[in-house]
């Protein structure tokens, strides 16, 4: 009798992140789908942040599943650099990276690489090495179809060829796009420097011919959330809300994640906690940390708030520690958490954001009413889309300094769980975004044409 024939290998594809915890965490999320379905993924990290995650799993077991390898190279940085400059951070990866991910593709025999779009750069190994690339959106849509219109913003006069503001006009592509002011272009708020800002719209001209050409774009978003921004991106699959598996803890966090929130949680009464979250990179002054604590007081509701250690400007451990001991009972803090186990909790009532896209996609898709509080980049263009779109959320306003008052937070929690029509709204998306997702979903289906695609070469 015959011997039978050797197992088929599995597939196996690249994903290249951008070194920033809210690119890695959507293309974690994309990874374990995809071993769910058979591939085998190395999963690419700076040096840097391979030991950031190594070191915030050491008391966990299986975060990791079989089929994803973590691989790293070097982020052409010194250890002390400052990898919170997006612009210099990002314009160093390709001459640090390009040289080992070409060796690695040729020797592991890989067919595609799916690479976040702010690592477009790798497609120029297409014509080396034959390799396909996946671009992935790690922003909305709409943000992708902004992006794609800066050529046109400068022809018009709204931003000079440096990225600086020439005409603060409202920009609106499509009515069921969000508004947003010249002044809060993700280009524009990115960095606070003139040298930043030229850095990023040169990467912009220089990536969006690849954009625009790609085999295929990867969105973190669904048809319903997004039609009219989707409708001007080409060759775009939305195949989100992409989330964590519910069997296993995501291999991709920077900081450890402090479960114990969820027992305090399960103490609180339904629909009563304010959960207060703002991402990896936002930075506060004392002045906002004490206003929104004082605001969260005032609130008289129970909140989770998470401060991670690079949250605060001047705010050290003897304030954080008096802080706890004033609210103890009422009010929890940790360093990092299980976001969207979070969210999906039924005592939380409300989600104050900086509306980064991961944050805006898991509150949309558990249901959970915004109190929106951008700090940059794409942060205003999701706000708005929160408020003015889907009206899923308020809006925090600033004074005169530029700083949010403790009563502006009091009113606007208030505001927030008393609206009866914002709630209303924030569960017809989650219905609509489960079902996106479901079998037979459109992002069901379109993960599952990307699969083929990945497939086929």
């Amino acid at each position: 009798m015959a011997a039978p024939p050797p197992p088929r290998p599995q597939p196996h594809v690249m994903v290249l992140p951008f070194p920033a915890q809210g690119h890695v965490m959507p293309l974690m999320e994309l990874s374990h789908r995809l071993v769910g379905l058979g591939f085998e993924v190395e999963f690419v990290h700076t040096d840097f942040n391979r030991d950031r995650v190594i070191n915030a799993m050491a008391n966990e077991t299986g975060a990791i599943p079989d089929g994803i390898h973590m691989v790293s190279f070097p982020d052409g940085m010194d250890p002390a650099g400052d990898r919170a400059n997006i612009a210099k951070l990002g314009d160093g990866l390709p001459a640090a990276m390009l040289g080992g991910i070409e060796e690695m593709i040729r020797s592991e025999g890989i067919r595609w690489v799916i690479a976040d779009v702010s690592m477009a750069w790798v497609t120029e190994l297409a014509a080396t090495v034959g390799v396909h690339v996946a671009l992935f959106s790690t922003y909305s849509a709409a943000v992708v179809a902004h992006r794609l219109q800066v050529p046109k913003l400068i022809q018009d006069g709204v931003l000079d060829e440096i990225g600086n503001v020439r005409r603060n006009e409202m920009i609106q592509l499509r009515p069921t796009m969000p508004p947003v002011l010249a002044v809060e272009l993700p280009w524009v708020t990115l960095s606070g420097t003139p040298d930043g800002r030229r850095m990023v719209i040169q990467n912009v001209f220089k990536t969006n011919p690849t954009i625009s050409s790609a085999e295929v774009i990867i969105c973190n978003t669904f048809q319903d959330i997004e039609p009219g921004a989707l409708a001007l991106v080409p060759n775009v699959l939305p195949v989100g809300p992409l989330e964590a598996p519910a069997t296993s803890r995501l291999a991709g966090h920077f900081w450890p994640e402090d479960t114990t929130c969820l027992a305090w949680l399960d103490e609180q009464d339904a629909c009563s906690v304010v959960y207060v979250a703002f991402g990896s990179f936002t930075v506060f002054d004392m002045a906002r940390v004490q206003e929104l604590a004082d605001g969260l007081v005032l609130s008289g509701r129970p909140f989770l708030w998470v401060i991670r250690q690079n949250f605060t400007n001047g705010a050290g451990e003897g304030w954080l520690e008096e802080f706890r001991h004033r609210v103890s009972g009422k009010g929890m803090i940790v360093g990092w958490a299980p976001q969207q186990s979070v969210l999906s909790h039924p005592s939380i009532a409300c989600f104050v954001s900086h509306c980064g896209w991961n944050s805006t996609m898991e509150g949309l898709r558990h249901g959970v009413p915004f109190l929106c509080w951008p700090y940059f980049a794409d942060q205003y263009c999701n706000q708005s889309y929160i408020c003015n779109v889907w009206g899923t959320g308020v809006k925090l306003q600033a004074d005169e300094r530029g700083v949010v008052t403790k009563e502006e937070i009091k009113n606007k929690v208030e505001q927030l769980v008393d609206d009866k029509e914002i709630k209303a709204r924030a569960a017809k998306w989650k219905h609509a975004a489960c079902t996106s997702i479901a079998e037979g979903g459109s992002s069901h289906e379109n993960l599952l044409k990307f699969v083929n695609l990945l497939r086929e070469q």
